[in-house]
Formats: C-alpha cells, sequence, structure tokens
C-alpha cells in the first residue's frame, strides 16, 4: 500500500507541476471568452450513485465530457454527449468515497461489509433496503468502520486528483479536483460542491459531512487548507429541498448569528450559488414572486426524504429572495452573506451530466432507459416515479475567462463573472456603470469601453453621480444550432424603506414586439417532439437605465434570457415511447439563462 501511495503522490505532483506550466504557454483573451462546464457531477464513486446504477467512474466521466461514448447502466444504452465541454469536474460525495463500488470486488475486504450481497446482488428491494440504512448513517453522522476507513478514503481521494490530472489540457480541456460534503439535517438539503484552484497544495483528504454537517464548520476546514497553500471555494446548491435553511433568517443551522462576521466568513469561502439542476431550478417560486409570469419553471418541491415530502418553508430556499434580504442585512450593519454569483449544474449521478434536453439519460444510472423515466421503475411508488419525471434535464455553468485554463476559469469564478443556464449553451454577458454614452454597443470595441467604464456581472457600481442611474449593457446569443431566444430581462431587487422589492423589465423583444406581455409564440409539435426556429431572435442586445433609480436605496439587477419554447425531455421521452406525455408535465418549456447580478450599495 506504501509504494503505490508513494507513486499516486509523486504522479499528482509531477503532473501538476507539468500543467501550470502548461497553462503558462496558453494566451489569454484579455475580453474573456465563454467556457462552459459542470463542476457537480457524481459517478459509480459516490456510493449513491453506485448503488443506484452508475458503472462508469471519474476517468469516463471526463472522457464523456471530451466527447466520448461510456457505458450508461442499467443495460441501457451508451452515454455520448452531442456537443462536448470545455470543462468538468467530478465532485463524488466525500462521505464514504470510492468505498462502495469496492464491496463487488472479491480481493478487497469491503466485500466482507455485512450488506455488500445486498448491495451487491440482484434484489432491488434488498439493495434499496441497504441504501437506506448507509444514508440514515451519514444523515446522522454514524460512521460505518468499513466503509469510512481512513486509508481506504484517503487513497480514493489521491486517485480522484490524479485522474483530474491526466485529463487537464490547458487551453482545451480544463478539469479540477473536488468532492461534495453532503450535509443533509433531518432530510434538508445544505450540500456544497467543494473545488480547488489546482492540485499543487491540495488537501490529503476530503471533508465529510459524517464529521460535520455545520457549514461553520466547512468553512473552517476551507480557510485551513488556505493557511496550507490551497486556493479553494465552495458551491451550494438546491435550496429549494433545504426547508429554508440554505439561506437562513435570524440563526444559521449550525448555530450562527447571521451578523456581519457570518457574512464575511460565507462569502470568503462560497461566491457562487447553483441556480439550476436536475432537482430543479431555485431562482424562485410564484409565492415569493407574484408578479413574475416566468416564475413557475422546473419548480422540484421536495425536500430529499424519500416520502416525496414537500418542503414547509419557502423563504430561506430560493436565491432571488435571499439577495434581496442579503442587502436588507446589510443596511442593518450585518453584512450580507447572500452576495452570490449564478452557475447552472448538473448533479448528475450517473457520471454523464444530462444536460441536454433532445439527449437526456436521468439522473441516476437506473433512469438510462425512457420507460423508467416516465413511468419508475418495478416497485417504486407514484410518488417516487412522479419525483423523477419532475427532473429537470441539467443544467449548465457558464464563465467568462480569459483562457481555457484551471487558472482563468477558478478566478472568474471567484469575481462572479458567470453565469448560468438551464442546459443550453446560449451565451449572456451584462455590464453595468455610471459612464456608458448613447449607442455605446453600436462600435466595435464595445467590449473595452464596457469593460473601461463599467463593471462586469458580478461587480460593484461605484457611488452614484448626483442626478444619475445606472445603465446596464446586455448581450445574448443564442445556442449553435439550438433554439432562438425570446427576450431579455432584467431582474431588479431592492429595499426601500426597510422593504424587500422586486420588479421586472423587459429590456428586449424578438419579432419586432414592443409589448412584453405578447408571448413570442410557440412552435412546439408535441407528438414529434420537435420545434422551428420561424420565430424569436438569434441574438439580443439591450442598453437599459434604471428609470427609477434610488441613489439612496440599495438595489441588484441581473438578466435573465429566454428562449422561444421548445420540447421538454419528458415530450422527447414520450415521442420514443409513442406514448402520451404524463398528465401534470409541459409539453413544452423555455429554457433560459442568469447573468450573475451587479449590485449598487449606497455609500
Amino acid at each position: 500500500m506504501f509504494r503505490i501511495l508513494a507513486a499516486s503522490i509523486f504522479a499528482l505532483f509531477a503532473g501538476g507541476v507539468a500543467a501550470a506550466q502548461a497553462a503558462q504557454d496558453v494566451q489569454p483573451n484579455p475580453l474573456r471568452q465563454a467556457y462552459f462546464g459542470n463542476l457537480h457531477v457524481h459517478t459509480a464513486w459516490s456510493f449513491d450513485a453506485n448503488i443506484n446504477g452508475a458503472v462508469a467512474g471519474p476517468d469516463e466521466a471526463y472522457r464523456w465530457a471530451k466527447g466520448e461514448a461510456i457505458p450508461g447502466g442499467d443495460s441501457g444504452p451508451d452515454l455520448q454527449i452531442l456537443r462536448p465541454l470545455d470543462w468538468y469536474a467530478v465532485g463524488d460525495h466525500a462521505e464514504y468515497l470510492g468505498a462502495v463500488r469496492l464491496m463487488a470486488d472479491p480481493e478487497s475486504p469491503v466485500s466482507e461489509h455485512p450488506l455488500a450481497g445486498a448491495i451487491s446482488g440482484d434484489d432491488p428491494e434488498a439493495s434499496f433496503a441497504a441504501y437506506t440504512e448507509i444514508l440514515d448513517g451519514i444523515s446522522n453522522r454514524r460512521n460505518d468502520p468499513i466503509l469510512g476507513d481512513p486509508e481506504l478514503l484517503k487513497d480514493a481521494w489521491e486517485q480522484i486528483i490524479d485522474i483530474a490530472d491526466q485529463h487537464y489540457d490547458p487551453g482545451a480541456f480544463t478539469t479540477f479536483a473536488g468532492f461534495e460534503w453532503t450535509s443533509n439535517p433531518g432530510w434538508r438539503n445544505l450540500h456544497r460542491v467543494v473545488i480547488f484552484r489546482d492540485t499543487e497544495n491540495i488537501s490529503d483528504r476530503a471533508f465529510s459531512a459524517i464529521e460535520s454537517d455545520r457549514e461553520e464548520d466547512l468553512w473552517a476546514w476551507m480557510d485551513l487548507q488556505r493557511e496550507k497553500g490551497a486556493e479553494l471555494l465552495a458551491v451550494p446548491h438546491n435550496g429549494n429541498a433545504s426547508d429554508g435553511l440554505m439561506f437562513p433568517i435570524g440563526t444559521s443551522y449550525g448555530g450562527s448569528d447571521i451578523d456581519s462576521a457570518y457574512a464575511e466568513t460565507r462569502m470568503r469561502n462560497e461566491p457562487l450559488y447553483e441556480l439550476t439542476q436536475i432537482k430543479g431550478t431555485s431562482e424562485t417560486l410564484p409565492v415569493l414572486s407574484p408578479n413574475d409570469e416566468f416564475a413557475n419553471f422546473e419548480i422540484w418541491d421536495y425536500t430529499l426524504a424519500s416520502t416525496a415530502t414537500p418542503p414547509e418553508n419557502k423563504v430561506g430556499g430560493y436565491m432571488r429572495e435571499a439577495l434581496i434580504r442579503g442587502m436588507a442585512l446589510e443596511v442593518k450593519g450585518n453584512g450580507n452573506p447572500f452576495k452570490y454569483g449564478f452557475i447552472g449544474d448538473s448533479d448528475t449521478h450517473n457520471s454523464a451530466a444530462a444536460i441536454e434536453e433532445d439527449n437526456y439519460t436521468g439522473k441516476f444510472g437506473f433512469e438510462n432507459n425512457p420507460e423508467h423515466r416516465l413511468e419508475g421503475p418495478q416497485g417504486v411508488s407514484e410518488a417516487g416515479a412522479r419525483q423523477v419525471r419532475e427532473f429537470s434535464s441539467g443544467g449548465v455553468a457558464g464563465v467568462w475567462a480569459e483562457s481555457n485554463t484551471r487558472e482563468a476559469i477558478f478566478d472568474a469564478m471567484m469575481r462572479k463573472e458567470t453565469f448560468a443556464t438551464s442546459g443550453p449553451r446560449l451565451k449572456v454577458r451584462m455590464f453595468g456603470g455610471f459612464d456608458y454614452a448613447d449607442g455605446v454597443m453600436d462600435g466595435a470595441d464595445w467590449l473595452q469601453v464596457a469593460y473601461d467604464r463599467g463593471v462586469p456581472m458580478g461587480g460593484d457600481l461605484p457611488a452614484a453621480p448626483e442626478g444619475g442611474a445606472p445603465t446596464f449593457l446586455v448581450a445574448a446569443m443564442k445556442e449553435a444550432d439550438g433554439a432562438n431566444l425570446d427576450r431579455i430581462q432584467i431582474v431588479k431587487g431592492w429595499v426601500e424603506n426597510g422593504e424587500q422589492m422586486e420588479e421586472i423589465f423587459d429590456v428586449a423583444l424578438s419579432d419586432d414586439r414592443t409589448d412584453g406581455s405578447k408571448p413570442v409564440g410557440n412552435t412546439v409539435d408535441v407528438s414529434a417532439a420537435t420545434y422551428t426556429n420561424e420565430i424569436g431572435a438569434v441574438q439580443l442586445m439591450a442598453v437599459w437605465t434604471d428609470p427609477d433609480f434610488d441613489p439612496s436605496e440599495p438595489a441588484m439587477y441581473y438578466a435573465r434570457v429566454l428562449q422561444i419554447p421548445t420540447p421538454r425531455w419528458s415530450t422527447y421521452d414520450a415521442a420514443k415511447l409513442g406514448v402520451e406525455v404524463p398528465e401534470g408535465l409541459p409539453t413544452s418549456i423555455q429554457e433560459r439563462a442568469w447573468s450573475s447580478p451587479i449590485w449598487y450599495v449606497p455609500q
């Protein structure tokens, strides 16, 4: 064992140095380029993914992202992306990392585990019971001495780092080493994916929620890694499944007051929030944003319990409300703990981020079959089948970076120059400032001017000049070979006399429309699962000045770009099977992208 580990450590060090040298040779683009990828990817090395049918590991995950076909599990077809990604990160669960897969290996002592026969056998009920027992132990922080053996977990983590280094090709394809910290108190989601900037000063282990399920302890561990020379960040996700714990009111789950010290610690460690993924979109809800006609998008209204139980608390689970509440906290001198940039991501548990609506393969390996996705596998309750049908296709993270390297992409994430999409690789760019001239976007050099005279998404506006209001520049371009665009909106949130306020402005409309209440239309043929680009626009641009700006009130602004309606993944599956779309599911959706916000805080 020692010789294997020593060789692995040497390979990690050599690989990290070589990658850093290669990254220095990549020519940067100072005006930055959009690169698309995923940070939230589980493979058969995650305990739940393995038990639920995943067969591919981290190596196959990276091969899939680069365009290769990989095994899909559940006797289903191989998995292959239609258009490769620019970057990818495997974020397997830290809890029992890589251990459960060894239950099927007769040469591993893990195969002697009391639950190994049930998990590796052919009885789905026995396997599910064993899975529930393992998950219950993790959720209640009971460490299994076999699955949680420190040497076993350390070896798995070193292999994951090594595999990430092997697939890193600076300038062409970027990988990151990372893991998921899976805090799950009372089946409420507090999960974070943790990503390292490089692998030169990386930790010797992944931090597990069995060690602590308090976010404050995760952040303390991250600060300890910084003291050792590492750079890292965490990305929380699925506030919609947190029952209000993700963006706490008053006191955090970990027992902290939501004050300036908490805000500074939280924002130091997690600059980004995963706005959309397989378990739904947590931008907002109709009940929280009753004047937003597009608020009811891919809502997955459940906690993580197997009982299909909706969360009782919606406030504290959705990003827009938290963004505005964070500004209200800052006005009171408590800092802003929710000043997040946005990414979209996957949460696949089958190595392949199922981000393409017309190439959707489900979250778990057992879903690699359209009948299972629409009807649920044999033995699953109707409530469980409904949860699977209501899964979204995965989202995508877009970053505006100077190059396709670890350093450039990580730095873009830290400064929040990022955007989220619900899956399509459409591009959106947003700037804000007080010194943009009329017609600024008409010039060939408008991007340079945008940077020179304002701030990109994720930034803070400077103090307002006397009598001035901020102007925002927004540009959006459709995905290559994808659906046309319907509109660009700017979502404004502000604090007025202590009250949280929001308003949505249509700033660019396709097809010469001047009234945003007029729909773009719908060309979807449900029975054939097709659409046409006879409506909509290839690109949209807007220069918009806030007509209601009050320099004494804090405000935040972000862009939301909507596509024309296209078939949902379930519509594609129904067409493949020649059946009706299940009741309760939309037959078409308007996929979208969200820029990170720009903030104005009065001095």
